[in-house]
């Protein structure tokens, strides 16, 4: 087999200041460090073989993550995703790697999870022994992300508060656990958007993409988490547009979203050290949240970013260009009055 260890520059974060108690972790693909994991564990244990067959649903950097690593390791690979959530230039790059896109359509264009789980199951049936990482509920997921705890731990020291965007839910409850084993008073805030499903919003449609999910993910550990932000599409456009105009951070918008949020935390406990976690970077959003054009389009765009949340009482949804919050409090999902 080739070797892949060239990939490491993809999932070795770099450790950027940004305040004097506020530090980044800024991936180029940070999904690489659970792709990795979960099929070095799957060869090791001989439910992946050599030349083997892989089968996952994706809409984004975990679909990227497992393409690049079965093309150098000599997998067939097969993702399933939605019309609404895969353009055509992430699909081709996707194809140029050998892997093969199924998608699915989305009328309600919450997502389409139940769609894409029965056109997944359907493949592997027709596929025998094909591999399933099962990203949202493989607790491997999380696992690997010790690592990552521990480099932010090496090059920043103690840290008082983690936010990070939840998708499958593996990189923010994968951190925070490790970090609560040397620091058992951090604090964990969790980012995700209006009309996902993981912190009691009904499904819906989402501008913001990256975050957030319409299924909830076994590898989200809701008794982790101490708070939760809401952030609309149009704040965390404009969070990592800044991001880029000011430093020269070229990043998605789950990387503006979560550092809105880490900043204005760091800004208000300035005795904390505040770590963020940046997931990806910009490339695929070139045609929408840095497009001139493209933004203007929206309908409510530009909108003013508020300085702060808004702190709710109750879990309820909000418009686009919201940001509101909430204590959760470590308590499990549904356990709130």
């Amino acid at each position: 087999m080739i070797s892949d260890s060239f990939l490491a520059a993809y999932e070795q974060p770099q450790i950027v200041g940004l305040r004097r108690n506020l530090y980044a972790a800024q991936f180029r693909l940070m999904k690489l460090l659970p792709a990795r994991y979960i099929l070095e564990r799957a060869e090791a244990n001989g439910v992946l073989r050599p030349g083997g067959h892989v089968v996952e649903t994706s809409s984004g950097t975990f679909a990227m993550a497992l393409a690049m690593l079965s093309a150098v390791r000599g997998y067939s690979l097969t993702i399933v995703s939605a019309a609404t959530l895969m353009d055509t230039a992430y699909k081709e790059r996707l194809e140029q790697l050998g892997s093969t896109v199924l998608l699915v359509e989305d009328e309600y264009r919450t997502g389409a999870q139940e769609s894409r789980l029965a056109e997944l199951h359907r493949t592997l049936e027709n596929t025998p022994g094909a591999f399933w990482p099962r990203q949202y509920d493989n607790p491997e997921n999380p696992h690997s992300y010790s690592r990552l705890a521990a480099l932010m731990v090496e090059r920043v020291g103690r840290i008082d508060c983690v936010v990070g965007c939840v998708g499958s839910g593996g990189s923010l409850s994968g951190v925070t656990s490790y970090l609560r084993s040397l620091f058992p008073d951090v604090r964990s805030i969790a980012v995700d958007t209006n009309n996902s499903v993981l912190f009691g919003h009904k499904a819906g449609p989402r501008l913001l993409r990256g975050l957030g999910n319409s299924i909830l993910p076994k590898n989200l550990n809701h008794a982790l988490i101490d708070d939760v932000h809401w952030v609309g599409a149009y704040p965390a456009f404009s969070a990592t547009r800044n991001l880029y105009r000011s430093r020269a951070m070229f990043v998605g918008p789950t990387s503006g979203a979560a550092t809105l949020v880490a900043d204005w935390y760091a800004r208000t406990h300035p005795q904390d050290i505040v770590a963020v976690i940046m997931a990806d970077e910009g490339h695929r959003y070139l045609s929408t949240v840095y497009s001139d054009d493209w933004l203007n389009s929206q309908t409510g765009w530009p909108a003013t970013t508020q300085p702060e949340p808004t702190e709710l009482g109750e879990i309820k949804a909000a418009g686009e260009a919201d940001w509101t919050c909430m204590r959760w409090a470590r308590r499990p999902l549904g356990s709130l009055a």
